[in-house]
């Protein structure tokens, strides 16, 4: 890990909200901390996997993220809820000026791209696992969100 990817990740940290992220190889390790409220993310990497594309588990979740999430989903039991699978920014198009990838009350289909999830620099396409219609989108444009955040609530097909 260069000092240039060291900085990119300390910028990314200051932006996400996280307070601690802790990066381990085979001869490196790292720990960033940062004076915000506490939440617990560890980041872990594979030997061969790029340093710019880490698997995330969560500790536990921040309680205001999980509390808007809780209501939708016991009023209606039939929904699927989508979940970010790594922590970065939210963009629901593919620039400023496009249109939406998805919008409430769009037909999605298993592959249809949802979103944009921004990662230290890297731009991943989050795609539907499952085929439904959007019922509501539960993150707003260029917020950050954390693993396993509710980002779309979808009626099955």
């Amino acid at each position: 890990m260069d000092i240039k990817q060291i900085q990119d990740l300390i910028k990314f940290v200051s932006k996400s909200g996280v307070n601690e992220v802790s990066i381990e190889e085979q001869d490196f390790k790292i720990t960033i901390k940062t004076n915000q409220e506490p939440t617990y993310v560890t980041a872990t990497v594979p030997a061969v996997a790029p340093i710019a594309a880490p698997q995330v588990a969560q500790a536990a979740a921040p309680a205001p993220i999980a509390s808007p999430a809780a209501p939708a989903a016991s009023a209606e039991a039939n929904l699927i809820t989508i979940k970010s699978p790594m922590i970065g920014t939210f963009y629901r198009s593919a620039g400023p000026g496009k249109p939406s990838f998805v919008n409430v009350g769009d037909d999605i289909n298993t592959g249809s791209v949802l979103c944009i999830i921004e990662a230290m620099k890297l731009f991943n396409e989050i795609e539907s696992e499952v085929s439904g219609k959007i019922v509501k989108i539960l993150v707003e444009d260029a917020q950050p969100v954390e693993f396993d955040q509710p980002l779309f609530l979808v009626e099955p097909k």
